[in-house]
């Protein structure tokens, strides 16, 4: 069984993991692998929103987690649009852009939980 400290740190570790993960995919995608136009898309700059939490997720912030879990919502909701309604293989990266916003999700409700259960160590873990 893992410790609570190891728990915290899979956590984080997947937050940060899933959230490079979108930014990756969103600037693959609308770059290279699928763009809307041919040579690229200005859409690609739906990534920057997310850049933004991740020096908080790296830092351990914990309101970084919280408004992370709310944001994530947006990419998810065009992550459903997009893979009912783009041609393979937009649709296909547009499933991996849901799965990242649902492990993202996850990992930082789970971290908050976590580390609200035992106050007396949030500033140690890192």
């Amino acid at each position: 069984m893992q410790t609570h400290d190891e728990a915290v740190r899979l956590t984080r570790t997947l937050a940060v993991g899933s959230l490079l993960g979108l930014i990756f995919l969103g600037l693959a995608w609308e770059l290279v692998l699928a763009p809307i136009r041919p040579g690229g898309s200005w859409l690609a700059l739906k990534v920057l929103p997310l850049c933004i939490p991740l020096a908080g997720l790296l830092k351990n912030r914990m309101y970084t987690y919280r408004w992370v879990s709310l944001l994530v919502w947006l990419y998810f909701t065009e992550g459903v649009v997009r893979a009912w309604s783009d041609r393979p293989p937009g649709s296909w990266l547009a499933l991996l852009e849901v799965v990242l916003c649902v492990a993202l999700f996850a990992a930082c409700a789970l971290h908050v939980r976590l580390r609200l259960r035992n106050p007396a160590r949030l500033a140690e873990v890192a």
